[in-house]
């Protein structure tokens, strides 16, 4: 065996002593320092970076089933389970996922006439209180062009078991007190099972509207409870969203960053949207669509409406 010479050892001993473990964590430290922590709000006070969700051969690879994925929530009766669907264009189904993107259920929805299908625009999915259950809520609300009178959410309740299954759905209609929006986010406040909708806004991160007294054959009007903005107006067009289980924190994914509303002691969302917007932790996607908190609301899930993106979680320093 040659001997290298003294001075290119040294030069390869540097190399590998700059990719130390070391040194990659005071990188990362340098990076995550820029996000504000929070404070008096449950949950993590500072975020961590995101890392893929799964290994070879789970990758945490999106599966081509789900090529338009545009939307996450956590089951609230199936621990590790996401609900998902794709974006328009697509057949009008929801899938069981888990966190490293398997298909574990595929549910079949109907109660939509089939004139109407292909007009549909499935934005977001939510999972909230409904009376003593809890319900599957997707979101009917995209727009591009702000031509829709109306759009709608679907309501159904959460499957007791995770198998395949066709299932109908209650239309719940509603409108804007003022114009048609494009809108790609839909939340519910953990308590009162509310729902409100987030619009995808050129110049803000959105406004907020409150969509009290949703009802079958009924066209319930929204009512605005605020508008989010980032800080110094750096990021705009909100194109997913998750409330936070205390009621206190609101996620935000746009297509290049991740924000956090934050408002110690919110109890109402007309108190929430009054909160802080801090910039937290996320990763570079093509077509970012989809964010989750998890159970716990210790770390949060983020997709992409890309095909074969990866997962990606965020979990607390």
């Amino acid at each position: 065996m040659r001997h290298l010479p003294v001075v290119l050892v040294g030069v390869l001993l540097g190399a590998c002593a700059s990719k130390s473990p070391r040194a990659e964590s005071s990188n990362e430290a340098r990076e995550l320092s820029r996000y504000p922590a929070a404070e008096g709000v449950p949950g993590c006070s500072l975020y961590g970076e995101p890392r893929q969700t799964g290994s070879p051969p789970n990758t945490g690879r999106v599966p081509l089933v789900l090529a338009e994925l545009s939307g996450l929530a956590a089951s609230h009766r199936h621990p590790g389970v996401f609900w998902t669907h794709n974006d328009s264009g697509n057949a009008f189904r929801v899938f069981a996922i888990n966190e490293v993107g398997t298909v574990l259920a595929t549910l079949t929805l109907t109660g939509v006439e089939e004139t109407e299908l292909a007009r549909m625009d499935l934005e977001d999915i939510a999972v909230g209180p409904c009376g003593s259950r809890s319900c599957l809520y997707v979101a009917d609300i995209g727009d591009n062009f702000e031509r829709r009178p109306r759009v709608r959410v679907f309501r159904f309740p959460e499957p007791e078991a995770v198998e395949d299954a066709t299932l109908p759905v209650e239309v719940l209609p509603f409108t804007y007190p003022d114009r048609p929006h494009d809108a790609e986010s839909l939340i519910v406040e953990p308590r009162t099972g509310r729902l409100a909708v987030i619009t995808k806004a050129r110049d803000t991160l959105g406004e907020v509207f409150a969509l009290d007294g949703l009802a079958p054959d009924t066209v319930t009007k929204a009512t605005r409870l605020g508008e989010l903005r980032a800080p110094g107006d750096v990021d705009f067009r909100t194109t997913a969203a998750d409330l936070h289980e205390s009621g206190q924190r609101l996620l935000l994914r746009t297509y290049t960053r991740v924000w956090e509303v934050r408002r110690p002691g919110a109890r109402r969302l007309e108190e929430l949207v009054q909160g802080q917007v801090a910039e937290v932790p996320g990763p570079s996607q093509a077509q970012s669509e989809a964010i989750a908190y998890l159970p716990g609301g210790r770390a949060y899930l983020v997709g992409s409406e890309f095909a074969a993106q990866l997962l990606y979680r965020v979990d607390c320093r």
